[in-house]
């Protein structure tokens, strides 16, 4: 079965063009080695995609299957050995402004991007 086929199968990327151009740019490695799309898997390769943000998901072939399927049943085909993602930084809240107080000023806009640490 085709590599890109499979990683859109069990939902690892959201189109099979994707996962072609995920492979194209050398974003999917089978058992260590970048692959074309055309590549064809087995159970018991390890498949490991680098996804956007730079997360890396590594999974084994349990199952091959060759339709989409929904996330429960897709979750079956593969065993993921993924490093868990990193903790979510606690962001302040996005200035929370009484109600009826209007639109921020240029002046507003300004301490708001200063309490964020945004340069402006």
């Amino acid at each position: 079965m085709r590599v890109d086929s499979w990683i859109w199968s069990v939902r690892l990327t959201k189109t099979r063009s994707a996962g072609a151009t995920a492979c194209k740019g050398g974003h999917v490695r089978v058992n260590g080695e970048r692959v074309k799309p055309s590549y064809g898997v087995h159970v018991g390769d390890e498949v490991r995609v680098r996804q956007a943000g730079g997360r890396e998901r590594i999974v084994v072939v349990k199952r091959l299957i060759r339709k989409r399927v929904g996330a429960p049943v897709a979750v079956e085909c593969y065993v993921d050995n993924s490093p868990p993602p990193p903790p979510r930084e606690a962001a302040a809240p996005a200035g929370i402004r009484d109600r009826g107080t209007g639109r921020p000023t240029k002046r507003d806009r300004r301490e708001m991007e200063r309490l964020r640490g945004a340069e402006g």
